[in-house]
């Protein structure tokens, strides 16, 4: 197999919501320390994964080579915008082998479909960043398990991460990060 590892990427408030009741981000989860460190980490990945909706709101001005999950696609296609993958259709390990021959960093940013899919394909690392003393009424979790009540890092655990040192990014902002890894033998 093609040789990748895979980041996921989220900024979540205290009760695990990546967005609003509209599935947009909210102010309160727009960090500019967060963000210089995330697209820090865009411009070392070889790829970017996301689901079509997220690339609908986000340009790519730096041209970013993409994949975007929709089920509008009959497996993979390279159209002008980036490869779309529908992983219904077409397996993970096929799909990344296509558009990465060579392997690489892949970076996951959601939203939460996307980030439920690769819980199960598995994440290397997952970046969690925490907009402390925030709450988005009636939001959209991170990971589905969230809406059980379950904490994002509780499902992280579960699936054999470990949380590395909780760093400050925005000591005004009371935004900190934690980069969760896979243990060398937890496959």
């Amino acid at each position: 197999m093609t040789q990748v590892e895979i980041h996921g990427y989220a900024i979540v408030s205290d009760n695990d919501c990546i967005a609003d009741a509209s599935g947009r981000t909210p102010e309160m989860l727009r960090n500019e320390a967060d963000w210089v460190y995330f697209q820090a980490e865009l411009n070392k990945s070889a790829v970017t994964v996301l689901g079509r909706l997220g690339h609908e709101a986000n340009p790519n001005p730096k041209n970013r080579l993409r994949i975007i999950l929709s089920s509008s696609s009959s497996g993979l296609e390279q159209r002008a915008d980036g490869w779309w993958w529908n992983p219904e259709e077409l397996p993970w390990d096929e799909a990344i082998r296509t558009v990465l021959p060579e392997g690489g960093p892949v970076a996951v940013p959601g939203g939460r479909r996307v980030f439920d899919l690769f819980l199960a394909i598995g994440y290397d690392a997952f970046h969690l960043t925490r907009a402390e003393g925030t709450h988005v009424p009636d939001g959209v979790p991170v990971f589905s398990g969230c809406q059980a009540g379950r904490s994002a890092e509780a499902i992280l655990s579960e699936r054999g991460l470990k949380p590395g040192e909780h760093q400050v990014l925005d000591p005004a902002g009371r935004v900190s990060l934690a980069i969760w890894r896979r243990s060398a033998g937890n496959y």
